[in-house]
């Protein structure tokens, strides 16, 4: 049996591909730096999650026990700025926010983290590690505010690669309760009417780098093996994490940081400052939510990722015909599957095999999806390698089962179909992309939004359907090529099927494309 591929992960500190060896053996310590709660998330926030849904599946796959921590910043400048404006309690606004993140983490079928802090509830983690920096001579008291003096840490940059002297150049107006430009904030004193708390240093509330070192040092320790967020937080946010952590701990170690590519809008980073952004749930109700988790899957995690209609569009398409596969395979197994022909066993008893072409392409499935997840999580070539081969080979197989042959040959490929399909699923699984429902249901639903981007009902494709069956009769080709592109423009695909016509989502096309599907052959010479 081959050994089986090493995990791989790109380390952001070093810049290198490296083996990924826990600290502690068959246990994983990671935290993710969750969102701000003042607004709906947008499609870059869901990118993140559904990134490190994946690591957390995939470790689990690999058999380690895992301790996963994504916060929720609930105590914040924007989100105090948005509840003033709504006349709302901050608290309350961030709440009501943290909630609607997970019904929309649940649509794309991100499993939950085992811990999600809020930064309101552990105020006195935070001021215990403020209170252990200044201690130690790494910050100051300027006026009720905390400071971080970067100065006095001489690795400061190490992550990022900022220098120091880059924050003092074009520094015109210069905070004077700093001792340096690039001084951060750990605590800042209480304004007039502002959540606040009391602490040795006056009322205020944190900064926003030291939540994520007192979060992780609560439920992790100062060691752990991965940190993860956005490539948008590499610098400042996690550059501070670093200082400030191994500040209040000299032990501070953290084996592996991770970051994602952002998601783009027209090539420009999608984000709720540029206003260019668009909601988890605006593109949900559109594109099915595992059409969306395929999408943000399709490309490298740590390359940028454009954000187009057309991506959505063939993402739809593509997952439908995961599905559809996949219910033609089970609907098969079923029908073949009674009392006399139990699952691995033929006539008279005899054990049934699965044919030598069924072997290879299961391990192909299989070796590929190792190969390739334990290559940095290259999701991307997953979704288009050996697993669609995987599919293609199920239609093949069932377009021969079509065919006469004998009992013990047919029996033998049900169960190649029986053990492909386990083999695809565990990849679906493990890429988040397996239902919550049964097949049919799922299509169904990727349907109902096809339906619904198109500005039709599935009467009216039925109808057009029954319109060019009739033109076909009457030998109108022209009608019924001009039916067909009518939907097919519209994102909906006929196809005939012996003597029935169906439909099922497709890539809309443009008016331009001329459809020769209903032309009558040549006639012979």
């Amino acid at each position: 049996m081959a050994k089986k591929p090493d995990f791989k992960i790109y380390n952001t500190m070093t810049k290198n591909l490296e083996v990924f060896t826990p600290l502690v053996p068959g246990k994983v310590g990671i935290y993710v730096c969750g969102v701000t709660a003042y607004a709906l998330s947008h499609i870059g926030h869901a990118r993140a999650a559904v990134v490190f849904d994946v690591l957390f599946r995939y470790l689990q796959h690999l058999g380690y026990e895992i301790t996963y921590v994504r916060n929720f910043t609930d105590v914040d400048d924007k989100i105090i700025k948005r509840a003033n404006e709504n006349g709302e309690d901050p608290f309350s606004l961030s709440s009501r926010f943290c909630e609607e993140y997970l019904v929309d983490m649940d649509s794309l079928q991100c499993l939950r983290p085992t811990h999600q802090p809020r930064v309101s509830t552990h105020i006195e983690q935070i001021k215990d590690m403020i209170t252990q920096i200044i201690n130690k001579d790494f910050a100051y008291v300027s006026e009720g505010d905390v400071f971080f003096a970067v100065d006095k840490f001489p690795n400061y940059g190490q992550l990022s690669g900022q220098k120091l002297e880059n924050h003092r150049a074009g520094d015109r107006n210069p905070d004077t309760r700093k001792r340096n430009h690039a001084d951060f904030a750990l605590w800042k004193a209480a304004k007039p009417g502002e959540p606040s708390w009391e602490s040795p240093w006056g009322p205020g509330r944190p900064g926003w780098h030291i939540e994520c070192s007192a979060m992780s040092a609560q439920y992790l320790t100062f060691k752990f093996d991965i940190h993860g967020g956005g490539s948008d937080l590499i610098f400042p946010h996690h550059e501070n994490e670093i200082t400030q952590s191994t500040a209040a701990c000299e032990e501070c170690t953290i084996g592996y940081w991770m970051h994602n590519g952002h998601v783009t809008n027209n090539n420009e980073k999608m984000s709720k400052s540029l206003g260019n952004f668009f909601t988890i749930r605006e593109v949900t109700e559109r594109y099915h939510p595992l059409a969306v988790r395929y999408f943000l899957m399709s490309a490298h995690y740590r390359s940028p990722l454009n954000y187009t209609i057309s991506q959505l569009e063939s993402a739809s398409v593509a997952i439908f015909y995961y599905y559809q596969t996949m219910q033609d395979c089970k609907d098969a197994i079923l029908s073949f599957q009674d009392g006399s022909a139990q699952e691995g066993s033929g006539q008279n008893g005899k054990v049934v095999g699965v044919t030598a072409d069924a072997k290879k392409c299961i391990s192909k499935v299989r070796d590929e999806f190792e190969t390739k997840m334990s290559d940095d999580l290259s999701t991307s070539h997953i979704l288009t390698g050996a697993f669609l081969d995987g599919l293609k080979y199920i239609n093949a197989t069932l377009g021969m089962l079509k065919k006469k042959m004998q009992k013990q040959q047919e029996l033998s490929l049900i169960q190649s179909l029986i053990e492909l399909e386990k083999e695809l699923k565990i990849v679906l699984n493990i890429l988040g992309l397996l239902p919550p429902c049964t097949y049919a249901e799922v299509l169904q639903q990727l349907k109902d939004k096809a339906l619904k981007r198109a500005g039709i009902t599935e009467e009216d494709v039925l109808h057009s359907i029954d319109e060019r069956t009739s033109a076909r009769k009457n030998k109108e080709f022209s009608r019924s090529d001009q039916i067909r592109a009518n939907l097919a423009v519209k994102g909906i695909g006929l196809m005939d099927v012996g003597k029935d016509t169906i439909w099922r989502p497709c890539v809309p096309e443009t008016p331009s494309i001329v459809r020769e599907q209903d032309q009558p052959p040549a006639a012979s010479s």
